[in-house]
């Protein structure tokens, strides 16, 4: 996967569709601007996220900032081995995903920002 698979949050959220399942991540300029990340604080599998909600929270050396969840659905993964190793999504931030979610809205993927649109955004 990569950052052309994906679609965005302005806040630096991605998410990679398939079917109505979605891994969300955090792009490379987030691991990149974040510095090098020591934890993650994810929800429990089976909690339930509208699009746009707060869905975690990332802590690195330089700051703590929350994650917002790009797709409404359920968390039926969460990736564990970010809690014994979370500084693979600095190096690798488009094949180490947060979560997984079961969509309720497909739809949602096509009001996600493209990688064009995304990168408009950035500093």
């Amino acid at each position: 996967m990569t950052k052309n698979d994906v679609k965005y949050l302005d806040s630096h959220e991605w998410a990679f569709i398939e079917g109505n399942r979605a891994k969300i991540g955090i792009s490379s300029y987030a691991a990149m601007h974040l510095g090098d990340i020591v934890f993650f604080d994810l929800p429990n599998v089976g909690t339930t996220f509208q699009k746009g909600d707060a869905f975690g929270a990332v802590e690195s050396v330089k700051s703590a900032s929350d994650l917002y969840v790009p797709l409404s659905g359920k968390v039926i993964a969460v990736n564990a081995d970010l809690e014994s190793s979370p500084e693979l999504v600095n190096e690798d931030p488009f094949n180490h995903w947060l979560i997984e979610l079961e969509l309720t809205n497909t739809n949602e993927f096509d009001t996600l920002l493209d990688v064009d649109a995304y990168e408009k955004t950035l500093d």
